[in-house]
């Protein structure tokens, strides 16, 4: 992919934050027009990631492109033409929320006051309210609607579903596809809720211990994986695949595996995984955590592999 039609370009991108590295050897690009969810434990680096896009943190190591230009040299260009919305939403709780939309308009030259307040008005959310009596899902929303109403290209958001309730979660999912659909933005999303994750996105980038596991299209991440459910005495599967977790009961044992090749071996049902339970199983195989909870098991009833579950 030629940089240019990249919208976020990393080449052994670090950060380090005294002996410790937030972030190392990260590589990646993402085309324009993608909603790229970004998922890994707390400290993988997804904050860390988001804030030297948005040209925040400045990188110990390794570059980082921003549609085709440099948060450290281009910073004013690249900041003109991204949206970001910190995990933390800063914002004047003392201020009107019109008040924050006037604030929003004089910093930002192609500012959409229409798109602005009718997102608000959708919303039910006064204008004349002031910040901090606003719930934590309306705050969200306000803070979403000041990325969006700068026309950005890029959408850079850290945790913007945290602490919302699901009904917070799915207006502010609403308006994001919304402005995907109608602007064609780029998006990368962190967040720890998965499952709202792999209804919108169409790109994953799995961060682990601080470096890229996984970029992948979410097609060809669903397509390459296979959660395998069969006996203990099921022979192991060939080289041809990547095993990245197995959970054993007393009397099955399931695989969740990355390979390109069909299984044909008739002691297993395979079955095509979420992303939820690939993200899991990531996280759980390779943060090197024990005690985390197995990869939940699909019910089997007798068939291919003549096993029932337990």
């Amino acid at each position: 992919m030629v940089e240019a039609q990249a919208a976020l370009t990393t080449s052994g991108l670090g950060k380090r934050y005294g002996r410790t590295w937030g972030l190392q050897d990260c590589s990646f690009q993402l085309p324009k027009g993608r909603v790229a969810a970004l998922v890994g434990p707390n400290g993988a680096g997804k904050s860390t990631l988001l804030r030297m896009a948005a040209g925040i943190t400045r990188p110990s190591s390794g570059d980082i492109s921003v549609l085709g230009r440099s948060p450290k040299t281009q910073a004013v260009d690249v900041l003109r033409r991204i949206g970001y919305l910190d995990q933390e939403r800063p914002a004047y709780r003392f201020l009107r929320v019109e008040e924050m939309l006037r604030v929003g308009r004089s910093l930002n030259p192609q500012w959409d006051q229409a798109m602005a307040l009718g997102h608000l008005a959708n919303l039910g959310i006064a204008l004349k309210a002031r910040v901090g009596t606003l719930s934590v899902g309306q705050q969200a929303q306000v803070a979403l609607t000041l990325c969006l109403a700068k026309r950005p290209e890029l959408l850079l958001l850290d945790e913007p579903l945290a602490a919302l309730d699901p009904l917070a979660r799915s207006q502010l999912m609403g308006v994001l596809l919304r402005s995907v659909v109608d602007e064609g933005n780029t998006v990368v999303m962190s967040s720890h809720v998965i499952a709202d994750l792999e209804a919108v996105c169409d790109y994953v980038i799995i961060l682990l211990r601080s470096r890229v596991a996984i970029a992948d299209d979410l097609e060809h991440l669903l397509a390459s994986h296979r959660l395998l459910i069969g006996p203990r005495s099921a022979s192991a599967v060939t080289d041809q695949v990547v095993v990245i977790s197995r959970t054993d009961t007393e009397r099955q044992t399931n695989w969740l595996i990355r390979t390109e090749m069909p299984i044909a071996d008739p002691s297993w049902e395979v079955v095509e995984p979420t992303l939820e339970e690939i993200v899991l199983a990531y996280l759980r195989e390779q943060s090197g955590v024990a005690s985390l909870p197995s990869m939940p098991t699909r019910p089997q009833t007798r068939g291919e592999g003549g096993v029932e579950a337990p």
